[in-house]
């Protein structure tokens, strides 16, 4: 059940960057407000995390989740109903910050509940969630948005969370066990206040400096990101309760996986929005078309993270590194086929599936060695810094690549799309070939 959480606050995130066209043409909106529409909910989701988990040990894993789903549903429906760009991008926020409260407890529960290969098949499937929500992000996304229900065009892809949060909110406190908070450290406010800051003075600036020409206050919020991220180990060294407990970090292998998981996710997060605004606004697909494009990927994506254990485990060191050299293939292959040859073509398809199915045989295992040599103490916190690593490589993926994007094609429909695409693309490739690198330098999985 909790993972039909997880798959609602991914397909909250996929299912805009289909509708994203749809929206900048009825709102009005510029590119960086697109961009913070489909960013600023990642950007509050990733901030909080680690926050959301360290509550649902001190409060309980269930009402955390109960409570999280709640301000979800109501600001899904906000969302829904916005009549202004900037009404939109602040109920997104709430989102996020719903999404935070959530959830952590999904990881954390896996982490407590299974161990050795039992906790592996559970990664297995959460990836393949992973991937099943993106699949229905994309298609429904395309479904709803080509459908114009009763004229509301976009609002829908919104509206569809309010009724699926009522069941799952009605199932949940029927079926969900009673809590049992552990006692542990509380919350980290300098390390909050420290970290969002220095994510928020990262991701402003790359969305909107193209935008407004780069300004000064641009740059200088640039060098308050660095500042800030500088001071952060020393905030925490200070901290009684620090957000990322230096034991946690040091773990073996979860700095590395840590790296490797920010730069797949940065890159796929990158590819989702910036091919979504090719295939409608550079090729004039529709938004189910552009959906429908999606699914192949993230189906072999699924199939490849359902998998993976059936590979001999002397080999499954090497297969994560091996799985991501094969998808940065892929999408060298895609970012070529989509700007030249039309993206409909079964050589775009079989490109992109082999991007899916390389990042599907790593992200689990790599998900696995992260967390492996993590003791069940310190599990809310290790789950909280991976789940939040995972929506901070969104965010800069979002955020760099979309700006590339936009930089290269800044009108929709322009004749310089095609190159746009495939630079950006490209990007993509060298992010996730960068992510294999990173890998072979794990630690065996015990």
């Amino acid at each position: 059940m909790i993972l039909t959480g997880q798959f609602m606050a991914i397909l909250d995130a996929t299912i805009v960057t289909v509708a994203a066209p749809s929206m900048r043409a009825d709102l009005r909106a510029s590119g960086a407000a697109l961009q913070l529409v489909v960013a600023g909910y990642t950007i509050v989701y990733a901030v909080l995390l680690i926050t959301g988990a360290r509550l649902g040990r001190g409060y309980g894993h269930r009402r955390l989740f109960l409570t999280g789903l709640a301000l979800f549903t109501a600001a899904s429906l906000a969302c829904g109903l916005a009549g202004t760009t900037g009404q939109l991008i602040a109920f997104r926020l709430v989102q996020g910050a719903g999404a935070a409260l959530m959830v952590p407890q999904v990881l954390s529960l896996i982490q407590l509940t299974f161990d050795g290969p039992a906790r592996a098949r559970a990664f297995g499937v959460y990836s393949a969630v992973l991937s099943g929500a993106a699949v229905a992000g994309q298609v429904l996304g395309g479904v709803l948005t080509s459908a114009d229900i009763a004229g509301t065009g976009w609002r829908p892809i919104f509206l569809v969370n309010v009724p699926l949060g009522l069941a799952l909110l009605a199932a949940a406190v029927r079926l969900l066990p009673a809590d049992r908070p552990a006692p542990g450290p509380g919350l980290d406010v300098p390390g909050l206040l420290t970290l969002s800051p220095a994510v928020l003075l990262l991701v402003v600036p790359l969305v909107l400096g193209h935008e407004l020409g780069w300004p000064a206050w641009g740059w200088a919020m640039l060098a308050g990101s660095a500042v800030c991220f500088a001071a952060l180990p020393l905030v925490q060294r200070r901290s009684a309760a620090p957000l990322m407990p230096p034991r946690v970090v040091r773990a073996p292998g979860l700095a590395l996986a840590a790296g490797a998981i920010f730069l797949m996710m940065a890159g796929y997060a990158g590819f989702l929005f910036t091919i979504a605004l090719y295939l409608q606004s550079g090729l004039g697909l529709s938004p189910l078309e552009a959906g429908l494009a999606f699914v192949l990927p993230a189906l072999a994506f699924g199939a490849a993270s359902l998998n993976w254990k059936r590979v001999p485990a002397r080999l499954h060191r090497a297969m994560i590194p091996a799985g991501l050299a094969v998808s940065a293939a892929g999408y060298v292959l895609t970012a070529v086929i989509a700007s030249g040859l039309g993206p409909v073509s079964v050589r775009f398809e079989l490109a992109a599936v082999l991007s899916g199915a390389g990042m599907g045989l790593a992200f689990g295992p790599t998900l696995n060695a992260a967390l492996a040599h993590v003791p069940p103490a310190d599990a809310a916190d290790a789950s909280g810094l991976m789940a939040t690593v995972t929506q901070l490589g969104q965010v800069a993926g979002i955020a760099a690549l979309g700006t590339l994007y936009l930089s290269l094609a800044p009108t929709p429909g322009s004749p310089a799309a095609a190159t746009a695409a495939l630079a950006t693309n490209l990007a993509v490739a060298t992010l996730i070939a960068a992510s294999a690198l990173t890998t072979t330098l794990l630690p065996r999985p015990r």
